[in-house]
Parts: structure tokens; C-alpha cells; sequence
């Protein structure tokens, strides 16, 4: 990406709406706002909204009444000019005004090109600048929050007391090994294991967050499996509270997998409805049973739906083999009924077993619970700074794996050159989580990953 120029994009979604927003970020921003209001004097106060009427540049026609915000440079989210154009959101008007921008020497921004303006001119590290991605990707309230928690520096604050106490280990290792021909004296070498090992407490609490963070940022696939007319469907909807899949009394019903996404304790839980597993002669339920079989083999946890009201089935016992030692949870159904049984399979199962009634509402908080209990151990929703990226979490236990490596060697008697490589390894993974020491590479991977317009 050029970060000299000027760059344009629709900073909402696409489609029609109340209000659409166009943002230009770069040196012509102003001069591009002065164009198109056809006022060569406009200088609009930085942070303070001007209605204005934009025009069509070749008829001179006016086009909107658009809202612009002047955010100046280094003042503003990028460190660069700002403008922002608020205008009614038709998509052909939308368009019409970008088109317009890109004839005035502007060029289309790329994915996160706005947010890696921010992290270039220094408004922002890199810790910060994927906080932004998360927030936007949030899907429950609890992972809003935790994007937050980053965004605001939380992380990055976290890392720097590490980073300045490895230097006040790494200088004194260095001038040892500069000027003094003697070894460290057994104080100095145990002041430096003492502080080693806090470091590597530090990092390794932060680094075990990591299961939460990430249940709390990706979720959990849970799978709805069973043979047909038990009440997958039914069960589907109820964890759900919407009638999101088709129920009847005809088994089969359900040929193809069902998927939503819904919040159980802050967690996003992705629960896939799936075709009755049985042998049948039917093309497309056959097609459905397949399905069924992936969706089980890619899942997280699979939930394994019985009918309490009748005997176990051939076909139950099928499933139940399909699941094998994968993990599964087994919700036995139709709870409301008066022939209901647990068919003695709280005496036989090695799984959590969870009497429920789709219909009535009866054990499905409990079953709620059963589908966590395996992942969020004392409650994701409560913790404090998590981890929730894998990229963050292979860099600290990098960070630990170096620490634990020199504080051996600094215990060996080992030379103060191989204690010192695990030290800058250390100091170089953490500067990768906040983006002082990540290379281009990285940068280009991580902002892939982004919108256009943010």
C-alpha cells in the first residue's frame, strides 16, 4: 500500500440506509472536500460537522446535502487530514460520490487501510489496531467488551512493564560481558533468576487466558445429532427461541444442516440442526446423513439427542457408535410426557446426561450450562484481560519457552552471549504483539483480514 497518497471508501456497510458514510483519509482530503462543494474557500473547524451541498462536477448539479467532519491532521484516527462525508445512504448516490473522489486524484483504500494509517503514524500499536478488527467482528456483548479492554491499550500497558524489566536484566548481562573478564558474582546471578522467574509467572498467567479468550472471540460449534424424530429440530429451536427450523411429526423432516449463531453466557455458540442419521433409500436424505457425519467429525461438541419417551432404538444405538469418543453430551427429550424414561442411562453413560422438554422449556438452561461447563472453566464472561488471538498466543509462549531457556542457561554457568539470545528473543517476540518489531509480511497477513473503510 502507498501511504502518501489520499485514499477514499464507504465506511458502511453496503446497501440502502438512513445514512451513508464516505471516508477520505491523506494530504488532498481537504482540498478533494473543497471540490466537490465547489468552494475553493471552504474550511470547515476540525471536529465540528458543516452541512454543505455536494455537486456533480460535470453538470454542476447538486447531488446531496451532506454532512462533512474535518478531522486534522495529527488529530484524527489516521494522523492524517480527515474528511468525512455523512450523506443519505443510497447505494447510486454512494457510488456516484466515490467515483467522483477517485477523479480527484484519489484511489480506492484497501482492507484496514485507515486502521494501518493509524498504526504507521503512531496513533495506535498493533495490539490495538487488531482490537478494532475484533470489535467489529464481535458477536456477543461480552467479546464487545473484551475488544474494548484491548482497544484501550490494556494489553500493550500489560507488556511494557515486562519488556523495561528484561532491559534492566539484558544491560547489566551486557556490560558483564563487555567489561568484566570474571563470571557474575552469585548475587547478581541470583537477582537475575529471582526476576526471570517472575517474568515468566507473568507471561505464562496472561499466555493460560488464551482458552477463554478464544471460546470468547470464536465461539464453540456445537452439533445437534440423533436419529430422526427425536426432536432435533424442536430441541434447535428452543435453544434458539425461534422457529428458525421446519418441525413436523414425519421423521426425516430435516435434510440439510441448519446453522445459527446464539449467545449462551456471553459465548457465541454456533448450534448446526442435522438430518436424522438412519439407513434409508431416499438420494437426498442419504446426501443429509453424509452431512450429518461431517458436521459431527468438525464440531467441537456434539449434542446427542434421545427420546426419553420411548426405548432405545437400533438406530439410537447407532448414533451413539458414530459419536464414539468424541466429545458429546446426551439431552434425552419429550421430558413432559408421562411415559418418560431415562432408559437407565444415567447408570450406564460416561457423559453428562441432561433431561429437557423442547416443548415445555424444562432442563434447557441446564443444558445450556453442560454445553460450557467443558470450555469455560469459572466463566469467560468474568475474567479480566484475555487472549484472543492465536497469533498473540504464539508469541507469548514463545516469550515464555525463551525466558524458561536463558534462565536455564543462567543457571548453568552458561556464557552471558547465550543468555542474552534467549533474552532478545524474548524482547523481540513481545515487540511483534504490539507491532515494534513485526515485519511487512505479518502486517500485509493481519490486515488482509480487515473491511474496506476501516
Amino acid at each position: 500500500m502507498q501511504l502518501a497518497d489520499t485514499i477514499v471508501a464507504l465506511s458502511t456497510p453496503p446497501g440502502r440506509s438512513g445514512i451513508g458514510v464516505i471516508r477520505l483519509s491523506g494530504p488532498r482530503s481537504l482540498e478533494i472536500a473543497r471540490a466537490i462543494v465547489c468552494d475553493e474557500q471552504f474550511t470547515p473547524e476540525p471536529n465540528h460537522a458543516r452541512l454543505q451541498t455536494v455537486y456533480d462536477l460535470e453538470s454542476r448539479d447538486a447531488l446531496d446535502r451532506a454532512l462533512i467532519t474535518y478531522f486534522k491532521a495529527p488529530h484524527s484516527f489516521t494522523g492524517e487530514d480527515v474528511i468525512e462525508l455523512s450523506c443519505h445512504g443510497s447505494p447510486v448516490l454512494l457510488r456516484r460520490l466515490i467515483d467522483l473522489v477517485l477523479t480527484l486524484d484519489a484511489r480506492l483504500a484497501g482492507p484496514g487501510e485507515f486502521t494501518l494509517r493509524a498504526l504507521s503514524n503512531g496513533r495506535i500499536n498493533l495490539s490495538q489496531a487488531e482490537a478494532v478488527r475484533d470489535l467489529i467482528n464481535a458477536q456477543t456483548e461480552s467479546a464487545i467488551k473484551q475488544a474494548a479492554r484491548q482497544l484501550r491499550g490494556e494489553l500493550s500497558n500489560y507488556l511494557q512493564p515486562i519488556k523495561d524489566a528484561l532491559l534492566d536484566i539484558i544491560v547489566p548481562l551486557e556490560s558483564s560481558l563487555e567489561f568484566v573478564e570474571d563470571d557474575l558474582p552469585d548475587v547478581a546471578v541470583g537477582r537475575i533468576t529471582q526476576s526471570l522467574s517472575e517474568l515468566t509467572e507473568k507471561v505464562e498467567r496472561l499466555t493460560a487466558t488464551f482458552r477463554a479468550g478464544h471460546l470468547l472471540k470464536d465461539g464453540l460449534k456445537v452439533t445437534l445429532a440423533g436419529r430422526p424424530n427425536v426432536g432435533k429440530s424442536s430441541v434447535f429451536n428452543s435453544l434458539l427461541s425461534s422457529e428458525r427450523a421446519i418441525v413436523t411429526d414425519v421423521p426425516g423432516t430435516t435434510r440439510d444442516s441448519l446453522s445459527e449463531v446464539v449467545s449462551i453466557e456471553g459465548i457465541p455458540v454456533l448450534l448446526v440442526d442435522t438430518a436424522g442419521v438412519r439407513t434409508t433409500e431416499d438420494k437426498v436424505e442419504n446426501l443429509g446423513v453424509e452431512r450429518t457425519r461431517r458436521a459431527i467429525a468438525d464440531s467441537d461438541l456434539i449434542l446427542v439427542i434421545l427420546d426419553g419417551s420411548e426405548p432405545l432404538t437400533v438406530e439410537d444405538k447407532e448414533v451413539l457408535a458414530e459419536v464414539g469418543d468424541l466429545p458429546h453430551l446426551l439431552a434425552v427429550n419429550k421430558s413432559d410426557l408421562e411415559s418418560f424414561s431415562l432408559n437407565g442411562l444415567l447408570a450406564e453413560a460416561s457423559v453428562p446426561v441432561i433431561p429437557i422438554s423442547a416443548k415445555t422449556g424444562a432442563g434447557l438452561d441446564e443444558l445450556r450450562g453442560a454445553i460450557l461447563k467443558p470450555f469455560a472453566e469459572g466463566g469467560a464472561r468474568d475474567a479480566g484481560l484475555l487472549i484472543t488471538d492465536a497469533r498473540h498466543h504464539d508469541l507469548l509462549r514463545r516469550t515464555q519457552g525463551a525466558l524458561q531457556t536463558s534462565a536455564l542457561l543462567l543457571e548453568q554457568r552458561a556464557s552471558e552471549e547465550l543468555v542474552l539470545a534467549g533474552l532478545y528473543d524474548a524482547l523481540r517476540f513481545l515487540g511483534q504483539i504490539t507491532g515494534e518489531t513485526t515485519t511487512e509480511d505479518i502486517l500485509s497477513q493481519i490486515f488482509a483480514t480487515f473491511c474496506i473503510g476501516k
